[in-house]
């Protein structure tokens, strides 16, 4: 199956989430990962109009930054370690993995001297798995309060990651657990504006994060192959 189709099929599966959740199709954005291609696959991929790319690593994704860069809107969807902010930033308009008071010290601090502001999101392990990445639940509130005094940094929603389960169904709970957080921190006015944004969903479980209410999904080897 060729690009042109992968992508057809995958527009068929995310309009039919949204017609079961009641959804508009307009409120769900596919971000193609690419950290496992080639920059001329990334490059058909534009072509093919999808024109958010996501990469986890400065190293693999400089490639195609510097080939492709003006072409697609970036997103950093791994886990950034401080010392690389300094790669990302201006590169990248949006960070999802925002989740600790180093790192968002140091987006605020290169953001300022560039006179820009980062859009990011806050990365919540809602599974408790040891494994993954993310601030704890309850640890979110306290984390947006002290954002709040970051200028630079303006949080657009949540991430998470779902554990890889057989039947995509055995995701729900951590999809659904992702937006009622969303909405009880934004009951809590954290935030200057309300939070809109869930990434949420990957190639094995997009449909079910769609019917929770993702606005990003992060799509890789369904889309784009291996």
């Amino acid at each position: 199956m060729g690009l042109k189709e992968r992508v057809d099929l995958v527009e068929q599966r995310i309009s039919e989430a949204c017609r079961r959740s009641g959804r508009s199709r307009n409120e769900v954005k596919v971000i193609a990962v690419t950290k496992y291609v080639s920059t001329a696959m990334t490059e058909e991929v534009l072509q093919e109009g999808i024109v958010h790319i996501g990469e986890n690593r400065w190293q693999t994704a400089e490639e195609k930054w510097r080939a492709l860069g003006e072409r697609g809107i970036w997103h950093f969807i791994g886990h950034l370690q401080s010392n690389k902010v300094k790669d990302v930033i201006g590169k990248f308009s949006y960070i999802h993995s925002l989740d600790r008071l180093s790192l968002a010290k140091e987006l605020d601090r290169r953001a300022e001297q560039l006179d820009l502001t980062v859009s990011a999101l806050v990365q919540v392990n809602i599974s408790g798995e040891s494994t993954k990445y993310g601030l704890k639940p309850e640890q979110a509130a306290d984390f947006l309060k002290t954002l709040s005094g970051m200028k630079h940094i303006q949080v657009q929603g949540l991430m998470t990651m779902a554990p890889y389960e057989s039947s995509a169904e055995d995701t729900r709970p951590v999809f659904r657990g992702l937006r009622q957080l969303r909405n009880e921190l934004n009951r809590q006015a954290l935030t200057p504006e309300p939070m809109t944004e869930l990434s949420m969903g990957m190639s094995n479980d997009f449909e079910v994060a769609i019917e929770e209410g993702a606005t990003w999904v992060r799509l890789g080897s369904i889309l784009v192959g291996k």
